[in-house]
Order: C-alpha cells, then structure tokens, then sequence
C-alpha cells in the first residue's frame, strides 16, 4: 500500500493529506519538485491566461516547492465557477468578472492588465462602438469576462445587446475565422497585445474605444482604464486607445497559506520569467502594484509573504 493509500485509509482523507504534504515541503522533508498540485484554471489556447499559467507552471517546477497544472478555460467566468465548485484551486479573472465572488476567494496577487481589442476587417466601416448597430459581433467565449465586459461596452455607447446587435459567443480561433469569412462584422478580445491570432494590419484593424472608458467606470466602477495599444503593439499597425481591465489570480479560501505563500514567491522572485509575449502592455509583476487587488483581500499566505517583502 503507498504512503498516500494507507493514510488515506486511516481516515486523513484527501485534505489532511495535502496539509500534510505542504508541511513536508515547507520543512524540507518533501523531495524537489515534489510539491503540492495547484490546478489554475487559464483560459484559451493562444491568449494571454493560458501563456501565463504556462509560465508560472515552469517557474513552479524550477523552484520545486509546488507543481502549477494549467487548467485550459474559456475565461473568467468559467474560471470562477471551476474555483466555486473546488475543481481548481486557483484561478486567473478579469477583476470586473470578480465582484459576485468576492466573499468566497482570496487573491494572491494583481498581475497583467488585459485590454479589450475591438477587432473588423481591415476594410470596414465600422470606426467605432456606436458603429455595431445592426451588425453580427463575437462577444468573446461563453463564460469569457469579454462576454461579461462586452455587453457594458455596449451600453455605454448607446446600444441594446438583446435588439441592437447579432451577438454570438465564439473561442477566439473560431471568432476570427467567422470574421474573415463574412459570418461576423466584428469581434471583442480581452487579452495581451499582440495577440498572435489577430492579422492586425494585413487583414484585421482595432477600433478606437478609448473614449468609453471614462462612462464605464462611471457606470460600472473603477476597474476600468484607458490604456493605448502602440502603433509597433502590432508591426504596420496604427495606434488606438482602449480599455483596460486588471487580471487578478486567485486562490480558493481553503488554500493551505504555506502553498498561497509558495505561488506568491513564484510572483515576486520569477516576474523576468513571468511576461508572455503577448504581455506588451502594462505589467504589474512588482512587489507594490501586486497587492492592489481592489475589493479582493489577499490570502493571509499572500499577504504574510508581501509583509516580508515590502518590510
């Protein structure tokens, strides 16, 4: 019988076990690279949520005090679900998408912001939000914080999403083949810049919304940003103005703080490691911006590791 079966058997059971196991890290009994599992649910293949759980998966092995799996999601609102059922143990969201769980999770720390990207053929008309009116648009993945953002942005610029605009829910791979095909006029992204699966420009251009992010944080609150998208973002392409929306990983309340504590010393001691190619735009990989997590209290582990850190 292994030595997991017979505690098991004893009646520790699934939890015990996992205390058991990080103690054994954290006083250095347990082997290298022999930690405890985290399971992250990321997000889409190809986007930003999905590289930076890679990463951090990496940088976990490295340092061998716990393993990351990357759980591969549509986006936040799926990702907050898997966390609310305890099928992950840590999860990555837009903070917009965070405030109905803010009561039941911690975060570890606030990482990247993700910007909304407006994308239409290259040859459209459509020059800005108000524009959609009548048109086909993909408001990103069902259970995507874009399907969440999307609808907002659509209000404050004046539109109905249940009259004024065709909405369909797309993967982004799917969504973009929708677009060049004729099937959709215009699809929302949140996401790192550049994202590789976007032709912006040769066939695919951003549209401006810098304008709206002022009514979205009067309507909505002040997780909104107006942030630019520079014209070398994507190589040929012109500048725009958008918005943007912090990323913040989470953790389950019943994390063990010796393991909440292990991720956040991943944050703080790998950020060079951390940045995703498709992370050109703000980083928040430091010791002072990773604990702005907003209405978000950090996991007593997170937060004992930025006491030492900030001194």
């Amino acid at each position: 019988m292994t030595g997991r079966a017979a505690l098991v058997r004893r009646g520790i059971g699934r939890r015990g076990f996992l205390a058991l196991a990080v103690a054994a890290v954290v006083a250095g009994c347990g082997p290298r690279g022999r930690g405890v599992t985290v399971r992250l649910a990321s997000g889409e293949v190809g986007g930003f949520y999905h590289a930076f759980a890679g990463l951090l998966g990496s940088a976990a092995a490295e340092s061998g005090a716990v393993r990351i799996e990357r759980v591969t999601t549509a986006g936040s609102k799926d990702n907050l679900a898997l966390l609310a059922r305890g099928e992950v143990e840590a999860a990555l969201a837009l903070a917009d998408s965070v405030r109905d769980s803010a009561d039941r999770v911690f975060a570890l720390g606030r990482v990247y912001e993700n910007y909304l990207q407006l994308v239409v053929r290259a040859d459209s008309p459509i020059g800005s939000v108000a524009d959609l009116r009548g048109t086909r648009v993909s408001l990103g993945a069902e259970g995507s914080g874009a399907a969440l953002t999307g609808e907002r942005i659509l209000r404050v610029a004046g539109l109905d999403p249940n009259g004024d605009v065709a909405i369909t829910h797309r993967p982004l791979a799917q969504a973009v083949d929708a677009l060049t095909s004729g099937e959709t006029d215009a699809l929302l992204w949140a996401g790192g810049v550049p994202t590789a699966r976007l032709a912006v420009p040769s066939r695919m251009r951003l549209v401006d919304m810098g304008e709206l992010a002022a009514p979205m944080r009067d309507r909505f609150g002040p997780v909104y940003d107006r942030v630019a998208i520079p014209a070398d973002a994507y190589p040929g392409g012109v500048s725009v103005h958008t918005i943007g929306v912090a990323n913040l990983l989470l953790a389950a309340s019943s994390m063990p703080e010796e393991v909440a504590a292990a991720i956040v010393e991943l944050l703080l001691w790998h950020a060079d490691a951390l940045v995703p190619a498709e992370a050109a735009g703000t980083q928040f990989l430091d010791g002072r911006s990773l604990i702005s997590t907003g209405p978000i209290p950090l996991h007593p582990g997170a937060a004992a590791v930025y006491r030492r850190w900030h001194g």
